[in-house]
């Protein structure tokens, strides 16, 4: 039986930009991208750890070493510049995984990393 668990997680980021006019999705700077196995065009969950507000979204590669997180389009109705975010993707499979969890500072740079 597949089950969806959560793949990878990027905690604590902070939105630098919410840019409504635009088609949508999240910028995420490829080194994180990497660093969370996160896909360009993979489908996300983005909560905010300041307002509760929660989204679905997919990733767009953003530039690497920026610290940039871009929330784009109509999410950036509900998840404003400055807010602190839970990114998360998950994956459907019959075998238990080990989640890539990241915690990031104010600048969206890795402050801690595990499985």
């Amino acid at each position: 039986m597949l089950r969806q668990v959560l793949k990878s997680k990027l905690y604590r980021a902070v939105a630098t930009d919410a840019i409504v006019d635009y088609e949508g999705s999240i910028e995420i700077p490829r080194d994180l991208m990497e660093a969370a196995d996160l896909w360009e065009g993979e489908k996300v969950l983005v909560a905010s750890i300041d307002t509760t507000a929660r989204l679905e979204t997919y990733v767009l590669a953003g530039e690497p070493g920026t610290g940039k997180i871009l929330v784009n389009g109509g999410a950036a109705n509900r998840i404003k510049k400055g807010e602190r975010l839970t990114i998360m993707a998950f994956a459907l499979t019959d075998q238990p995984i080990q989640a890539t969890k990241l915690v990031l500072d104010e600048t969206n740079t890795i402050i801690r990393s595990g499985k």
